[in-house]
Parts: structure tokens; sequence; C-alpha cells
């Protein structure tokens, strides 16, 4: 018989017990959480792209046969109601834009929680600060929006969270000031 190795719980602690085990282990269950959370996100918007796909092309063929029909108030009239679906659409596209950078910055957060159970399961990297100094440069270097670089140096700068989201919500204002003014001119 092969007995499987076993290693002790915080809920029956014995003397193999670890709390950098303890911690990996609740950084596995966030990833989890995390990656589950992302690819039912991703499932659920496919089928919405699906969709929107083949409103946009049923509603080209609808706006062509309308425009090579003769013209009348209920053609203007409905051809009316296709710009405004349209509109519409093009709406939802923003709005899945928007999935797609929150898809972005939770690869990022489950990334970052991969590479710290790493360093904290090795001690040798785990009492290295050259080790976490790479690590945090690498997380760093992943960010492809000037907020998350933001939040990542106000909180390495020793800002609280609150502080840093703070300043993440000056940073996108100023930009959405900026923004209107080149809109405007």
């Amino acid at each position: 018989m092969v007995s499987k190795l076993t290693y002790s719980g915080s809920s029956q602690p014995d003397l193999d017990w670890s709390q950098i085990r303890e911690t990996v282990k609740l950084l596995a269950v966030t990833v989890a959480q995390v990656e589950g959370g992302m690819k039912v996100g991703d499932e659920a918007v496919d089928v919405l792209v699906n969709s929107f796909t083949s409103m946009v092309e049923d509603l080209s063929s609808i706006h062509e046969i309308l425009s090579s029909m003769e013209q009348s108030p209920k053609s203007e009239e409905a051809l009316k109601y296709c710009a405004a679906i349209q509109n519409r659409i093009q709406t939802s596209v923003v709005a899945f834009q928007f999935h797609d950078r929150l898809q972005q910055c939770l690869h990022h957060v489950s990334v970052g929680l991969r590479g710290l159970s790493d360093i904290i399961e090795s001690p040798t990297r785990l009492y290295n600060p050259m080790e976490w100094y790479k690590f945090q440069e690498e997380i760093r270097g992943r960010y492809t929006m000037e907020s998350e670089k933001i939040m990542f140096d106000a909180i390495h700068q020793g800002k609280s969270i609150d502080e840093a989201i703070a300043l993440v919500e000056a940073a996108n204002q100023q930009n959405n000031e900026d923004d209107d003014e080149v809109e405007l001119f």
C-alpha cells in the first residue's frame, strides 16, 4: 500500500506545519478563483461577440434591402432604426473593450500571485532581496496601462491602498480632461 504524502494544515498542525505552506495554499485558492472567474467571463463575452457579429451581418443585409427599395417614409424610418441599432452596437463594443481591460488586469493579478507563491515556496528566493526586486520589476514590466504603473509605484513608495487608488483616480480624471480638451480643438 502506497501512502500519500500529506502536509499538516492549520486545522490539524503538527511539527511539519508551516505558515509559508499555508500562505501558498491561500494564494493558490485566490489564483484559482481569479482564473475561474476569467474563464466564465470569457465564455459569456464570446457568446455576446458572436451574437453581435450576427446582428451586424443581419443589420447590413436589412440596410442593403431598404436602400435598394423605392424611397418612402416607411423605408426612411426603417433606415433610421438601422442607424440607431448600429450606434447601440458601437456602444456595446466599448463595453467589450472594458471587459478586455478587466481581463488584462485580472491576468496580471493571477500571474503576480503565482510568482509570489513561487518566491515564498523557495527559501533561497524568499530571503533574497534581489529576487524580490527582480520579481517586482517583472510585474511592473507587464503593465501596459499607465494607471497600473501609478498604482504599483505608489504602493512601493509606501502609500496606502486608498492613497494609491486616489492617485490613479486623479490621473484618470486628468486624462479625461485632457481628452476633452483635445476633442474640443
